[in-house]
């Protein structure tokens, strides 16, 4: 049985838990190129009302039979879908393995379904569905449309809209060996979401401070 979370995060986000995606592919259709690898990490409150990272769960994917392999993507991704050390699993245990967390997070905040955040999450949102559709999942804890994208939320706040240049306006570190790893750049994205929506918070406190001071009671 699930433990109820200390600050459910169903009245902040209209019923949604955010959980940040990212998936590296080999190719640009969903329908025909294969996910490679697949991550997701969920963000929650601490006692403090601060959104921080609590979990974290990634996979090697098995390409799905006649997928087709695209070489410009796998060169920019690094990956060797037949590599024997990458410990792959086929595509439906691979969504079971993702899923199975996020549902039991999206009910200890008391949400009604995730909401995938990603960085520019089209790409990321179409892809899962397509696997899903493959895999015939009958109950994906995700939103079918629905995302957050932080490229659009860097632009706001930090006036940049590649993931690593906003990374670093924000002040996080960034290792450019490490990207393109579905891991790697789903936790930058996750830390990069939570500090724009503690930001978010912060400027919210003081405005009601100086709202406060306007207009005392």
């Amino acid at each position: 049985m699930d433990t109820p979370a200390t600050l459910p995060l169903d009245k902040r986000f209209r019923g949604y838990l955010p959980v940040v995606v990212d998936i590296e592919t080999a190719g640009f259709n969903p329908k025909k190129n294969a996910v490679l690898e697949i991550a997701a990490v969920i963000v929650e409150f601490d006692s403090d009302g601060n959104l921080g990272i609590t979990e974290r769960h990634s996979t090697h994917v098995v390409p799905f039979k006649n997928s087709e392999l695209d070489e410009a993507a796998l060169k920019f991704n690094g990956i060797d879908p037949h590599h024997p050390f990458r410990m792959a699993i086929e595509e439906h245990a691979a969504l079971d393995l993702l899923f199975k967390p996020i549902r039991h997070a999206v009910k200890r905040n008391n949400c009604t379904r995730a909401i995938l955040v990603g960085h520019n999450p089209a790409f990321d949102i179409a892809f899962l569905n397509a696997a899903i559709t493959r895999t015939h999942i009958k109950r994906s804890p995700f939103h079918p449309f629905s995302t957050f994208d932080t490229a659009t939320l860097g632009g706001l706040v930090y006036r940049q809209t590649v993931l690593a240049k906003i990374a670093q306006a924000a002040g996080i570190e960034w290792d450019n060996d490490k990207a393109h790893s579905a891991l790697y750049d789903a936790e930058k994205t996750a830390e990069l979401f939570c500090i724009i929506v503690n930001r978010w918070k912060q400027l919210e406190a003081l405005a009601g401070d100086g709202l406060a001071a306007v207009n005392p009671e």
